[in-house]
């Protein structure tokens, strides 16, 4: 059962160590042993918290919020919209990278990979975290959102000059989750293709969370891939 059991950057493993030994956490577990057992779960065990591990406690700059990861086959790697090189770029990707090329003039990438944005901080995490294959949402409600709940719970109170990005409605849901007196929290509608033009495209959130970053003293974002 190792592939499940929280491999996940040290600064997080502090912070989120009172969620991992909670009671719904093990229950969790549980359901995640029980579900390997009879089924195929997507990300695979050592990438589920890959979110976490790309972007350590420390220098979280963005938080960008999914509702559950990729449930075809190779799909999810552990960061929210983005898929491993090779992998065809999904939908809402693909209007994800349409309003970056608007808003920056980056051009489109030839993959759907995120890692770089993790890399320098932007934590793309699901409120989801695992998903059992062709079938989405198959594991909400099983506890991975109180989870992820207080992980941004945990961003807000004890960091500074974050920004949130929440696209959506079930994204715009938590923001009360979120101080912000303390931080920006950037709303626009989903990139998916049934709501992107309802108000994705020209959100400019890329340009937005750049300027409020150098205004904060830190780097910003190098949103090429």
């Amino acid at each position: 059962m190792t592939a499940i059991k929280p491999i996940i950057e040290e600064g997080w493993k502090e912070v989120l160590m009172e969620e991992f030994l909670s009671p719904y956490f093990s229950s969790l577990k549980e359901f995640l042993v029980e579900e390997k057992r009879n089924y195929t779960i997507y990300p695979p065990g050592n990438l589920i918290f890959n979110a976490f591990n790309h972007t350590p406690f420390d220098r979280v700059k963005v938080v960008i919020l999914g509702q559950d990861p990729y449930h075809g086959r190779g799909q999810a790697h552990g960061l929210c919209f983005s898929v491993p090189h090779g992998i065809p770029q999904p939908p809402s990707l693909v209007n994800i990278f349409k309003e970056l090329h608007s808003d920056l003039g980056i051009p489109v990438p030839a993959h759907g990979n995120l890692e770089l944005w993790a890399d320098q901080g932007v934590l793309l995490i699901n409120a989801t975290l695992t998903v059992r294959d062709s079938q989405a949402g198959s594991h909400q409600n099983k506890g991975w959102e109180t989870f992820t709940n207080r992980v941004i719970e945990k961003v807000s109170e004890l960091k500074s000059g974050v920004v949130f990005l929440r696209w959506g409605r079930y994204a715009q849901a938590k923001e009360s989750l979120v101080d912000g007196s303390k931080h920006l929290v950037l709303k626009a509608a989903h990139p998916s293709p049934l709501s992107a033009y309802n108000g994705f495209f020209g959100c400019r959130h890329f340009s937005r969370t750049n300027e409020y970053l150098q205004k904060q003293g830190q780097e910003k974002i190098d949103w090429r891939l």
